[in-house]
């Protein structure tokens, strides 16, 4: 009679290690993961804050603005996806709850009642410079760890990144 292998029950599966194939070394895994949970945690916390200031917007300028943060926080929301299953794809773990994005994040959240829409505008510009800055220094450790391809998705996210910032800093400069 031949012997049948058993299943293993639920707890043993959620148990289980997940080891996702990779040619990174481990240490290479960590240092990427790490890089890359903090920044998706920054996505997290910019499409919540872009979406609050969609939102919460009045004013003159009231359809242009709203439109103009729906848009980009579509385009923020696009990267979240990506860049956690490229978490994923290197071996890695990531972000697993609002409280762990809670604790990686480095935007900072504006809770306030009210602020003017050029407030607004500027905050997020500052927002989306300071996140060109930190995806810099991913793509700095991805190139130097010979990640290519999270260095190539970083570059396009760049891109994005400093043209939200641009369209951000002229709807808010005064003209003469």
């Amino acid at each position: 009679m031949a012997k049948t292998k058993s299943k293993p029950d639920a707890k043993t599966r959620r148990m289980a290690p997940i080891n996702t194939p990779t040619d990174l070394t481990p240490d290479a895994t960590t240092q990427l993961s790490g890089s890359l949970n903090a920044l998706l945690a920054d996505f997290f916390a910019l499409y919540l804050k872009t979406k609050n200031f969609h939102w919460h917007m009045s004013g003159p300028h009231f359809r242009d603005y709203h439109l103009m943060l729906d848009e980009q926080a579509t385009q923020i929301y696009a990267v979240t996806d990506d860049l956690a299953e490229r978490v994923r794809k290197i071996g890695g773990k990531t972000i697993r709850s609002i409280g762990h994005i809670a604790r990686l994040q480095r935007v900072l959240d504006n809770d306030a009642d009210f602020v003017d829409p050029k407030g607004m505008l500027a905050e997020l510009k500052d927002d989306n410079r300071s996140m060109v800055e930190r995806m810099r220094e991913a793509h700095a450790l991805t190139d130097e760890l010979n990640d290519v391809v999270t260095t190539s998705l970083l570059e396009n996210w760049i891109d994005e990144a400093e043209r939200r910032a641009w369209f951000l800093f002229e709807a808010t400069r005064d003209t003469v």
